[in-house]
């Protein structure tokens, strides 16, 4: 029980980040109706800058600081140049586009950066642990990438539902013609939004740079969860995103944790492991499968 607790901790942590990339991700596509297969890149430029401030500064803070604003202008700078000439363009276009970016910022990081990768301590003051139920200590690190997942969700909840920006943006991604038409200025609310996308990822770059290796081609990894997520939750909705993220977070972990031994009750553990292997790969899958069973549009779809 205590280690099924554990993992749940796990599960939920791993969801937190996948909500952080899924939510920019939904956000871009949901509004600016573009399939943007480069956004694990500014999660990879957010772990880069990170990495490198905070082994500078020796402070976590600052390289958070840094990292943020860092992705942002960057994936503003990525829609004035290349995206707002794809907005009318099918979207295989788009997709060849931005998979050219991402072997663009590849390569860039490589040459920046080189071709080792980087690792990043965890920060002093979070080293430590937390027993939230006695027996069960778990890392304080963990705790603060949830809570700031949990964060960000309320911030986008009230900026949406609560802001006049947040009601151009619902404006713009219902109909983006009659939006302009009542003075919205279109250009701008798409750069913004990408810029805010971009940020997210960058932030659950920062977020997961202690915990695994800063290196270029990390984006693409976590891109094909993210993609998951977002057909789970529902395409262009936020909620969905979350309710997705913690899913598939849940699955992914618990699958891998408690698969083997399961299969070890009626096989050999060579095979067993082989199996379970295999299955906990498979298992997030399986689930996107049988969530558009049920409900093609996904479980929380954007507009109803």
């Amino acid at each position: 029980m205590l280690l099924f607790l554990e993992q749940l901790l796990n599960g939920l942590q791993l969801g937190i980040t996948l909500f952080l990339m899924s939510a920019g991700l939904t956000l871009v596509f949901g509004i600016m109706q573009v399939i943007n297969l480069a956004h694990g890149s500014f999660y990879m430029i957010g772990a880069y800058v990170a990495a490198t401030v905070t082994a500078r500064s020796g402070s976590f803070l600052l390289g958070l600081l840094a990292a943020l604003p860092a992705a942002a202008l960057v994936g503003m700078l990525v829609e004035i140049l290349v995206l707002r000439r794809l907005y009318k363009k099918d979207h295989l276009d788009q997709v060849l586009a931005t998979f050219g970016l991402i072997m663009f910022f590849n390569e860039l990081t490589r040459m920046v950066w080189g071709r080792q990768p980087l690792f990043m301590d965890v920060p002093a003051w979070l080293a430590g642990s937390v027993e939230l139920i006695p027996g069960v200590p778990y890392p304080s690190y963990r705790l603060a990438v949830i809570a700031v997942g949990i964060l960000v969700g309320v911030l986008l909840y009230l900026l949406f539902a609560h802001t006049r920006v947040g009601m151009q943006i619902r404006a713009g991604a219902s109909n983006r013609e009659m939006a302009g038409a009542l003075g919205v200025n279109i250009r701008l609310l798409y750069t913004l939004v990408f810029g805010l996308g971009t940020l997210l990822a960058g932030l659950a770059g920062v977020m997961a740079g202690p915990i695994l290796a800063v290196e270029a081609g990390m984006g693409e990894s976590i891109l094909i969860l993210t993609f998951v997520v977002i057909v789970i939750g529902g395409i262009g909705s936020v909620r969905g995103a979350l309710v997705g993220a913690l899913l598939v977070g849940m699955a992914d972990t618990l699958g891998r944790a408690f698969l083997p031994a399961l299969f070890r009750l009626f096989l050999s553990a060579a095979v067993a492991d082989g199996v379970a292997a295999s299955l906990a790969s498979m298992s997030v899958y399986i689930l996107m499968a049988l969530v558009l069973v049920w409900r093609p549009r996904g479980l929380i779809p954007a507009h109803g």
